[in-house]
């Protein structure tokens, strides 16, 4: 099917520029001899992970559990859950993903660890876990100085093992320029080598130091210190990566297909793609640099102003050619908002609708009762 002739909106992936962005964060881990865990919440589809892990993706790191327990279902080995645990619920499912896999759990408190610990203990397995090192987004995770102190409270639990090191350099998304990016880079990577020395000075052994960040990633992969990256966002990129200019349209893998359906003054059009869509995200931790909702491909004089559930509205500053009935893309801010608003990938490759890859893992997949 032609492109033009899609019902709209829909969610489209430009497979070209799908299959770059695997290829190229893929080779900037090979050529610096390090392994590619993609943080999988970004598309939270199996059939897309598959297509990283035949590049040479070796793991996952994974937003939910759901999407750990999709994973170990397609038979991969190393899963890494990317927050801590605290329920009896979570927990037993972590220990099924002990048994059926290498998981992994992060881990930045005793109290999860203690109950962790003593259901592992219950069940007869051994959960592996790795601390989260806070590098300056300040969510989860400890202080360099307080981790050696943390992993001396957990080394007598044999439920647990340790395995490693994690971070996230999150706070790098309130950059507004490429020019910050050195002090975000910094952090990550002067943040981890002092934890690992910290930790190596007390007699431990570090198997795993991961990290990871699409803004980051093209640098800190040189780090002689992490030898795991999970950058997520790299497979669609976005309007927060055009911004930082971290991308260009072009590699920009995932736009929302719409149609014009009004135009109620000469300086405003409405198309049939709202917040159901595009999502309401202007840019994560603080990035003040995001104008509007989207980036309209090949109408710069076009801002994606305002949104409601379904409609947005198109401001028009200058000349334009629009007019209603006219299809248009629109690359998401956030990329990741708007695969998990969707049930399913349009491909498009060529100018053809070639088939639908689903989103199989959205949060609250299973049914529970």
């Amino acid at each position: 099917m032609k492109k033009e002739n899609l019902k709209t909106p829909a969610i489209l992936l430009n497979f070209d520029a799908l299959e770059n962005n695997i290829k190229t964060y893929q080779k900037m881990c090979d050529d610096n001899g390090k392994e590619l865990w993609p943080m999988i919440k970004t598309h939270k589809s199996m059939e897309l992970l598959k297509l990283q892990i035949e590049a040479g993706a070796t793991g996952a790191l994974c937003g939910t559990l759901d999407e750990a327990e999709a994973c170990c279902r397609i038979g991969l080995k190393k899963i890494m859950y990317a927050y801590p645990a605290a329920s009896k619920e979570s927990i037993e499912r972590i220990i099924e993903l002990t048994k059926k896999s290498d998981f992994i759990v992060r881990l930045d408190n005793l109290e999860a660890a203690k109950m962790i610990n003593d259901m592992a203990i219950a069940a007869g397995v051994v959960v592996s876990y790795t601390i989260i090192v806070d590098s300056g987004l300040h969510r989860f995770g400890l202080p360099v100085d307080k981790i050696v102190e943390f992993a001396d409270k957990l080394k007598n639990m044999k439920g647990l093992k340790l395995r490693g090191l994690s971070t996230h350099p999150g706070h790098v998304y309130s950059a507004t320029c490429e020019n910050e990016f050195p002090k975000y880079i910094a952090d990550e990577c002067q943040t981890i080598a002092a934890a690992k020395k910290y930790m190596n000075d007390a007699g431990y052994e570090l198997e795993y130091i991961t990290s990871g960040s699409t803004p980051t990633f093209s640098e800190a992969v040189k780090d002689k210190n992490i030898n795991v990256f999970h950058p997520g966002n790299y497979v669609f990129l976005d309007t927060i990566q055009l911004s930082i200019k971290k991308a260009e349209i072009k590699d920009c893998a995932l736009t929302v297909y719409t149609t014009i359906i009004s135009h109620p003054k000469e300086d405003l059009f409405i198309c049939d793609a709202g917040a159901k869509c595009l999502g309401l995200d202007q840019g994560a931790h603080g990035n003040s640099s995001i104008v509007g909702f989207g980036t309209v491909i090949g109408h710069p004089e076009a801002i994606v102003a305002s949104l409601s559930e379904e409609v947005g509205k198109l401001h028009i500053h200058g000349e334009t050619n629009l007019k209603v009935g006219d299809k248009i893309e629109i690359i998401p801010n956030h990329s990741c908002s708007t695969a998990n608003l969707c049930s399913y990938y349009t491909v498009v490759k060529d100018g053809n609708a070639v088939k639908s890859i689903p989103v199989d893992v959205r949060g609250n997949s299973f049914k529970q009762i």
